[in-house]
């Protein structure tokens, strides 16, 4: 994992407080929405909607969510706020347009599926998320499953092929070739994005990537949560500082 020279001594600052020359980039789950115990438990919130709106409009349009879940889990939980996405690490994506770029599924996936599935069946609380490119399997109601899950999904991987994607008491197993930071380079390509300095806001593992390429484009990652070593610049406590912040960048 890249680190943030010095991040055991120094305290990540705030980010500043801008608009003009910035695209914004910005995980889901313990970003813009809390942590639930199951990914379905995760709805629309009328406060997120307003401020994502607002700052897309600041932004003009220079603003999208790039996450771990898929894009038609993005528009549920954002109320449709936004049309920029990208979902499953990277492996979907929703151009200002509306066309969808996606990539193919690898086919070790239906293996997987059937493989975490077993697993599950006999573990109360382990759930199984068909993404279509990637298997997931969700532990936060079973903690204890952690170590066996770990191992299956490591062995899966080295089977098939596909990567393995560690989050928040879940593990994925995703088609290789595409990840967050891949997302954020695509989308610093294309109009409106490209002529802004990418900002990324994310939690987990998974989000080094998107603070690595924005920070690889002249730009910098905000880590949201407890302070770690991390490829990013700044750091905001939760989500309703991310939504504070987005709320004065509307504003800025």
């Amino acid at each position: 994992m890249p680190s943030h020279a010095g991040a055991a001594e120094l305290l990540l600052a705030r980010p500043p407080v801008v608009a003009d020359g910035i695209s914004l980039f910005l995980d889901m789950d313990g970003v813009l929405a809390p942590m639930a115990p199951t990914p379905d438990a995760v709805g629309p919130v009328a406060r997120r909607t307003a401020a994502l709106k607002a700052v897309e409009a600041r932004l003009a349009g220079r603003v999208a969510i790039v996450s771990g879940r898929t894009i038609a889990e993005i528009d549920r939980i954002s109320d449709n706020a936004l049309m920029s996405g990208s979902g499953v690490h990277g492996l979907e994506r929703r151009l200002k347009d509306g066309s969808i770029q996606r990539l193919a599924a690898h086919a070790g996936v239906a293996r997987a599926l059937a493989a975490f599935k077993i697993f599950a069946a006999d573990r109360p609380g382990v759930i199984v998320e068909d993404k279509g490119v990637s298997a997931g399997l969700h532990y936060r109601m079973a903690p204890d499953a952690a170590g066996a899950a770990q191992a299956l999904a490591q062995d899966l991987a080295d089977q098939t092929g596909l990567s393995c994607q560690p989050g928040h008491m879940v593990l994925e197993l995703k088609t290789p070739g595409a990840d967050k930071g891949t997302a954020v380079a695509a989308f610093m390509q294309e109009t409106p994005f490209k002529n802004g300095v990418p900002v990324m806001l994310g939690d987990d593992l998974t989000d080094e990537y998107g603070f690595q390429a924005a920070a690889a484009l002249g730009g910098y990652g905000v880590l949201v949560g407890s302070e770690r070593e991390t490829a990013a610049r700044y750091r905001l406590n939760d989500v309703d500082d991310v939504l504070t912040w987005l709320e004065a960048v509307a504003k800025a």
